[in-house]
């Protein structure tokens, strides 16, 4: 992968990519194999990018399907861990595991389906239901009930209940 494509194609996009691969990892160094494998998929699925959505659009559905796909093959040689890493240990401030009030955001939305995350990390990252339902195959309409459904889970999740 050249520097130029990750400075110009990757890097701007890396929020998205950091937020859709914390949402479905436990872990510092699963986090980082995501991280890695969906920059990855980006750079070989380049050419395959026609440019019928915007380049933002294509970075979210590379970094769920990789993200999904991982978690699956994760699941079945059962390497995941279902507790969260020891946020304490010296990571530095850039880590995407250290902020409390956010580790225990994400400690919620992994307890949503993986449809239902994937909407609501679409929706965190300020998507239009528009652009959710173009990413997700679904309608705009769809998209509002379903994100009406998600906040109140959150909501339930977060006011004690995912202990």
């Amino acid at each position: 992968m050249s520097k130029d494509f990750y400075t110009q194609f990757i890097l701007p996009y890396a929020g998205i990519i950091i937020k859709i691969c914390r949402a479905y990892t436990d872990s510092e160094e699963d986090f980082q194999d995501y991280y890695q494998e969906v920059c990855l998929q980006l750079w070989k699925s380049r050419e395959n990018f026609k440019g019928d959505s915007k380049w933002s659009t294509w970075v979210y559905r590379i970094s769920l399907n990789v993200s999904l796909s991982l978690l699956k093959k994760d699941k079945k040689v059962n390497k995941k861990s279902v507790e969260l890493p020891d946020l304490d240990g010296g990571l530095q401030d850039s880590n995407p595991f250290n902020d409390e009030s956010l580790k225990l955001l994400y400690l919620a939305i992994k307890q949503l389906s993986e449809l239902d995350r994937a909407i609501i990390l679409l929706y965190l990252e300020e998507n239009s239901y528009q652009e959710i339902g173009e990413i997700m195959g679904l309608s705009p309409n769809n998209i509002g009930v379903k994100i009406t459904r998600i906040k109140k889970k959150l909501k339930t999740l977060l006011d004690g209940k995912i202990y």
